[in-house]
């Protein structure tokens, strides 16, 4: 048997496929888009690995989608196709509505007519893992509660109201078709292979090359930072343990402000690379006009999926970080790569 895994060449899921022929001797069918995020270098240790297979295309093409789960006797699909990026989000709503709304039903719905033919043991024992994230409950005071699975959604931006749609569809296919699926809603990821659009990898890359470090606002919204190989660990707990129809919040218990987490890595990057000229990394810190409806705090909590599945998350913040920064150091040549063209002139639009 085979996992399909969508949006195999983006950030946490690359990081998914590289852990899991890691872990297991299960063959795993990629299936990637590859638009601007999409990154087949991320998984280019495993162009020579039997066990992989890769193909180009859309979770939207359901005669592609049919054609991998029939060929490959697919026994899981993890969904982690998606439009991610907030900024883009608000600049141009389309693709995100047509990604993860559109390409999600497409999706459920070719992985529904494969379900219905296989025979009543295969059926019983498949899975579809849908990855979400926790921006669908919307904002937090500083006082409030940290979000869990039974916080209603209030989202408040087009990625996450495209997001809580598709989570709302995934819902729906279970309990109307008996789609055995499972999703979860995770906090802020970061660690090796992110896109360096996001706040992490982006201020990593401009200290390094002396540009400025933008900061939305004063700094001070809240994100629960989670290491994404803690995320990987954590969804294959999910697809091995959780309940049908559940949804399992993921969350690092990590909670903090943007500007802390910017003044943490130029202290990692005194320590490792100190600037020749004797300058220190956060005199780049840059302040820029908010973006519209920017949520001020999210924080997940991940107790439900500890109680009763027995997963917590190996890195602390000061662990994870300082892995991150490591292994961007380490690998120039990945980087220089992904600081070309569409990522370039996103950036200038952006953070003018």
């Amino acid at each position: 048997m085979t996992i399909l895994v969508t949006g195999a060449a983006g950030f946490i899921g690359s990081n998914f496929v590289l852990d899991w022929c890691d872990q297991s001797s299960e063959e795993v069918v990629s299936l990637d888009l590859l638009t601007y995020a999409g990154n087949l270098e991320n998984l280019s240790s495993l162009s020579h690995n039997a066990k992989y297979h890769f193909t180009q295309g859309n979770i939207g093409d359901r005669d592609l989608v049919s054609q991998l789960l029939k060929k490959h006797q697919v026994r899981a699909v993890i969904n982690f196709a998606a439009e991610s990026h907030v900024d883009r989000s608000i600049s141009g709503p389309g693709d995100f509505i047509e990604t993860n709304i559109v390409g999600t039903y497409h999706l459920l719905e070719s992985v529904r007519s494969y379900w219905n033919d296989l025979d009543e043991n295969l059926k019983k024992d498949f899975r579809f893992l849908h990855v979400s994230t926790d921006e669908v409950y919307g904002s937090l005071s500083k006082t409030d509660p940290a979000f869990s699975e039974t916080n209603r959604y209030e989202p408040n931006s087009p990625y996450s109201a495209s997001k809580a749609a598709s989570d709302h569809l995934v819902r729906a296919w279970h309990h109307t078709y008996g789609l055995p699926v499972l999703t979860t809603n995770c906090s802020n990821n970061y660690g090796p292979y992110h896109f360096p659009e996001k706040l992490i990898p982006l201020c990593i890359l401009n200290a390094l090359n002396g540009k400025p470090l933008p900061i939305y606002g004063d700094g001070q919204q809240v994100r629960d930072w989670l290491y994404v190989k803690d995320h990987c660990s954590a969804i294959r707990t999910v697809l091995e343990k959780g309940k049908l129809g559940e949804t399992y919040n993921v969350g690092g218990w990590n909670e903090k402000a943007n500007l802390d987490v910017v003044k943490t890595l130029c202290a990692i990057l005194e320590e490792l690379k100190p600037k020749p000229d004797g300058t220190k990394y956060e005199s780049q810190i840059t302040y820029v006009k908010d973006r519209p409806g920017h949520d001020r705090r999210y924080a997940i909590d991940a107790t439900k999926l500890e109680k009763e599945l027995g997963w917590k998350p190996n890195e602390t913040f000061e662990t994870g970080i300082r892995k991150t920064v490591e292994w961007y150091l380490a690998n120039e040549t990945w980087v220089s790569h992904v600081v070309s063209g569409d990522y370039k002139n996103w950036v200038q639009k952006q953070y003018a």
